[in-house]
């Protein structure tokens, strides 16, 4: 029987692994193999809602869309939420279950592993394959000890592994030589081959380098991928700022880039609209004159308030406000636009409370028991249908509330002020779904709507990527037995 299981490493982050996962993912279903995506360990602040009530990273959500299947937890079983430079939230099945140090987690590790492995046997009984995303690098020397992530996974259910790297960052060769000479004798046999990702050019004058490699290693190059002009997949963290061009670009939007931003998946879908100018705006960097401002998500609510003070961006909100624009606060941001949060538990960083910018009249308080919900409802504007999901800690009362943005299975969810300049909402996704954003871009100030399905544009993506790995990939050679 064929082992069920393939792994896809990259010798750096964003050499394409998770892009990889969800084409395989894809080519996979198209040939009618049950499949699943798969990632041990995962580090990130962009997050999804799984159909089971849980919480995994955002690019096992797409890559379960690849699968056209919906996404669970045991996708991703160990998800990791950064808070500082040194520690995180860890996420086991979908729920959170501690924060913990760095050095502390190195130690829990043999713990989470129970877990990973638990996930994978779970879809092994469920799925004729499963394509593993890895984590970083697996020459990583000093977090070999205990790993979870990349080759202590896949010694571990003994499956095989490809390693992937990105031409377009330069030095390709000396990134897979290099990769492969790290790792240990029985890690270099479970290697079956490269994939050499983003490439552009004359494969003729690549062929002799290919050529040398393959005799240099003893491994087959399966890939070489075309660097695919104008290519969307959302990211798995990187702030993607590319955007559609057009001659007209009506609605100006600023998102704040705040320093522990969450989400910013959100916006993938106003960035990509034919007639929405969106900007993303940095440290140091003043708010331009724009239609609307968006305050994003954050894993640390309190902290990244001050930061925002601290930037002197709730004086230019206040400009903006008075000179007629709109502003839209999600998750997080939401919390800021209220009068106070207060965090008793400690729950993101040290117990206490801060003044938030008292734009709304209500009160956050941070309890222990995360929400996680995906939910469906109608907006307050123009009764519009919208589709979404919620993670947040924060619990939100007070009179704002009651007018709210949105009814989700009758109950109030969100605020609008009273002069319908501001919007607050715990809703992730709202951009996504075209009745809901098509409102949203009306409220915002967008006379005529043109129709943009983000939905359509995700799939077509997805599809083309497929294309391009069954045009240039040696399938066979990498599902032996199983294609």
């Amino acid at each position: 029987m064929p082992n069920k299981t393939l792994m896809v490493q990259g010798t750096t982050s964003d050499a394409g692994k998770s892009v990889l996962v969800a084409g395989l993912c894809r080519v996979l279903a198209r040939k009618g193999v049950k499949v699943a995506p798969f990632k041990p360990q995962n580090m990130a602040l962009n997050s999804a809602v799984t159909e089971d009530g849980g919480e995994i990273g955002r690019a096992q959500a797409v890559q379960a869309q690849a699968c056209n299947i919906p996404a669970h937890t045991d996708f991703n079983p160990v998800l990791l939420k950064p808070n500082s430079d040194t520690g995180a939230q860890v996420i086991i099945h979908g729920k959170a279950v501690t924060d913990m140090e760095a050095v502390d987690y190195h130690h829990y590790k043999t713990t989470a592993m129970t877990a990973v492995l638990k996930s994978h046997q779970r879809l092994c009984e469920q799925y004729e394959a499963i394509v593993v995303e890895g984590a970083g690098s697996p020459a990583e020397i000093n977090l070999r000890d205990r790993d979870i992530a990349n080759m202590g996974f896949a010694e571990a259910v003994d499956c095989p592994v490809i390693i992937v790297a990105d031409i377009d960052r330069g030095g390709v060769f000396a990134h897979l030589v290099g990769t492969l000479a790290l790792l240990s004798e029985s890690e270099q046999q479970r290697v079956i081959g490269f994939v050499i990702n983003r490439f552009r050019g004359d494969i003729a004058l690549l062929q002799p380098g290919i050529d040398w490699l393959e005799n240099h290693t003893g491994k087959p190059v399966l890939a070489t991928l075309p660097y695919l002009q104008g290519f969307h997949l959302e990211a798995e963290d990187a702030i993607e700022q590319s955007q559609q061009v057009t001659e007209q670009q009506p609605l100006n939007v600023a998102v704040l880039v705040l320093s522990q931003i969450s989400n910013h998946t959100d916006f993938d879908a106003l960035r990509l609209h034919p007639q929405v100018n969106l900007q993303y705006i940095g440290p140091g960097q003043s708010i331009p004159a724009c239609d609307l401002i968006i305050i994003p998500g954050t894993k640390s609510v309190r902290s990244d308030l001050q930061w925002l003070k601290d930037q002197g961006w709730d004086k230019e909100i206040d400009k903006h406000l008075r000179y007629g624009g709109k502003l839209l606060g999600i998750c997080g941001g939401f919390q800021m636009l209220g009068n106070n949060i207060s965090d008793p538990l400690g729950i993101e960083s040290e117990a206490g409370s801060s003044d938030a910018l008292g734009l709304l009249d209500f009160n956050t308080v941070l309890e222990a028991d995360k929400q996680l919900h995906q939910v469906r409802g109608q907006l307050n504007i123009d009764r519009a249908t919208v589709e979404a999901y919620e993670i947040h800690a924060g619990i939100s009362q007070g009179p704002a509330l009651d007018t709210p943005f949105a009814v989700i299975n009758d109950t109030n969810e969100g605020a609008i002020s009273d002069d319908n300049a501001i919007i607050g909402t715990y809703l992730h996704g709202l951009f996504d779904h075209t009745e809901a954003r098509d409102a949203l871009l009306g409220w915002a100030g967008l006379d005529q709507v043109e129709a943009f399905d983000y939905k359509a544009l995700q799939e077509k993506e997805i599809s083309r990527l497929a294309d391009a790995i069954e045009e240039h990939m040696d399938l066979k050679g990498a599902f032996a037995g199983l294609l």
